[in-house]
């Protein structure tokens, strides 16, 4: 995922489904000058941890 794509997620108004290695994560928030970002499992909030962007991937649903 790419830096402005993870803004908008974070910014929209709708839960768009974000993983992580598989994992169902939220963004919390980004880290602009070494692109990383700060994110929990949907299902263990207090289990923060920062990673790379470019490992997040946002879920496609089929219409």
């Amino acid at each position: 995922m790419d830096k402005e794509r993870a803004q908008e997620i974070m910014n929209a108004v709708e839960m768009i489904q974000v993983r992580y290695r598989g994992i169902p994560v939220y963004i919390k928030s980004l880290h602009e000058k070494n692109t990383t970002a700060t994110i929990f499992p949907l299902d263990e909030m207090e289990n923060e941890q920062i990673v790379d962007i470019q490992g997040l991937h946002e879920l496609q649903l089929d219409n």
